[in-house]
């Protein structure tokens, strides 16, 4: 088969990947997996997270990334909840969570181990220490090459099993009956012969995940990078002469924060298709997107659980700006209020979707949460807007992320818009803290581009011009970064938990 993966200096191809995979497929066999059983990756992006999943779906089992970013707790509950038997993961991961996992699990679990390479350890600052192998430890590659392959796929196969980390409460693992097939989500040309996919988020996110997944489907070359860093993306497009790409936001963002003589100087002509999603995007942004990269924009609305159900191109967009797209051929989408009301288009409300053909799912072990998430026959991912008279759907927040402040709802992302465009912030996250009279009310962190001097007194002017008085921030928090996930989206909880620790109330 055609295809291949890369990452630094490495580089397999597709039928390397199949030879590898099929010799741990059999190996798997040999512990004991089963069809539909898990079998977990605790890993960053490389060729190997590639390796276990096609070994997994060799023999019908279930490959369940776990997210780096996971607490020794939220490790080991995934393990024990998902009942995988085998975890594949980069040793400095499982050394620096081992001592506190271990003690948790429920059963014996086999650890395989690939030493952490040179390309991740420096952008991720790990020592080599961290990465040695140690005695005891059963490196993969050793222990697969004790195998013969693996000759006879399964012919139904199970889609992987992605965690999502939720706001409160343990991750939960989506378990969909059967995977979902590139043909449903190759809206637009997403994945075609050939395509030189470029691709810098975290593959245990469903959404990257399911990218690199159609990227080997449809036997293109995947291009993966440790983390994103903005102008070595840019290297990388020019170098591979990419065609396709999966960004979220805040790349742009960064992206754009770049100096004009170091933005310009690489060559994005051959760039076709870039999907993003993840956040809502800022007008603003991505019309500076389109100016520098053309018309090849196309925006996604969905989740983990629903799969795509709206689709907006760059025209799309420019006829409609700011939308994330209008149903897709089998999808519902309608609006409605807290008391059941269906909202007519124009009206703000929570977010109902369903996708027909996309094959249903429950949460492991918590099917109580997959019927809470469902009604009126949709699915809600928690997340706010409308629907214009178009048909077009437009996203003003996060419902979670939604701060009422006197009985006054305010979205974060209108908040955070004209921030963005100052010339001395980087990024920046509104969320709410406690207050004694209105309930809640308005913060804003703020990350400074490197080097800037900017006084709080400075932004709030800057903002009052373009923000109603009830939605400029109360309090501004300077922070030399934000926390944030490898694909750059902001962990706003990290930001609310100290100012809520001590209240009754949480949010």
């Amino acid at each position: 088969m055609d295809g291949s993966v890369r990452i630094a200096d490495r580089h397999m191809s597709n039928d390397e990947i199949m030879a590898r995979a099929n010799k741990i497929a059999t190996g798997l066999i040999a512990k004991g997996v089963s069809h539909g059983e898990a079998i977990n990756l605790l890993m960053r992006n490389d060729i190997e997270f590639i390796v276990g999943m096609a070994a997994a779906t060799q023999i019908g089992a279930v490959g369940t990334p776990i997210n780096t970013h996971f607490s020794a707790d939220d490790v080991a509950y995934i393990i024990n909840d998902s009942g995988a038997k085998v975890v594949i993961s980069h040793s400095d991961l499982w050394h620096n969570l081992s001592e506190k996992v271990i003690p948790l699990l429920e059963r014996e679990v086999t650890i395989l181990l690939v030493e952490t390479p040179k390309y991740l350890r420096a952008p991720y600052k790990i020592s080599d220490e961290l990465c040695t192998l140690r005695s005891g430890d059963i490196e993969l590659a050793e222990w697969e090459s004790k195998f013969s392959p693996h000759e006879k796929a399964v012919s139904v196969r199970p889609a992987a099993m992605i965690y999502t980390s939720g706001t409160t409460g343990r991750p939960k693992g989506v378990r969909r009956k059967e995977a979902v097939s590139v043909k449903l989500k190759n809206h637009h040309n997403a994945y075609v012969a050939g395509m030189r996919c470029l691709l810098a988020a975290p593959l245990y996110h469903s959404a990257p995940f399911s990218t690199a997944d159609g990227v080997f489907a449809v036997e293109g070359d995947l291009i993966l990078t440790p983390r994103f860093d903005p102008e070595f993306y840019l290297t990388l497009i020019e170098k591979h002469r990419i065609t396709h790409s999966f960004m979220v936001p805040t790349m742009f963002t960064r992206l754009l924060k770049l100096p004009d003589a170091i933005r310009l100087k690489y060559d994005v002509s051959s760039v076709e298709h870039i999907i993003h999603g993840g956040s809502p995007c800022p007008r603003e942004i991505k019309m500076k997107m389109i100016d520098w990269f053309g018309p090849v924009f196309f925006e996604l609305y969905g989740g983990t659980e629903t799969g795509i159900v709206t689709y907006a191109t760059t025209k799309d967009f420019l006829e409609h700006p700011g939308t994330v797209g209008c149903a897709v051929e089998g999808a519902t989408i309608k609006i409605y209020d807290d008391d059941g009301n269906e909202l007519p288009n124009g009206q703000v409300g929570e977010i109902y979707c369903l996708h027909i053909d996309c094959p249903d799912f429950t949460y492991q072990n918590r099917h109580e949460d997959r019927l809470a998430m469902e009604k009126y026959g949709l699915l809600s991912l928690g997340d706010v807007g409308y629907i214009n008279e178009a048909g077009y759907l437009y996203i003003t927040d996060r419902k979670r992320d939604m701060i009422i402040s006197g009985g006054t709802n305010i979205y974060c992302t209108m908040v955070e818009a004209p921030f963005l465009d100052h010339p001395k912030v980087l990024d920046c996250a509104a969320f709410g803290i406690p207050h004694e009279e209105l309930g809640e009310t308005l913060a804003l962190a703020v990350e400074t581009v490197e080097n800037a001097v900017v006084t709080e007194e400075e932004l709030l002017e800057f903002a009052r011009e373009k923000l109603g008085g009830y939605m400029v921030p109360m309090k501004i928090i300077f922070t030399k970064t934000l926390p944030r996930d490898p694909s750059g989206k902001i962990y706003k909880r990290k930001l609310r938990d100290p100012f809520w620790a001590n209240e009754k109330r949480k949010i």
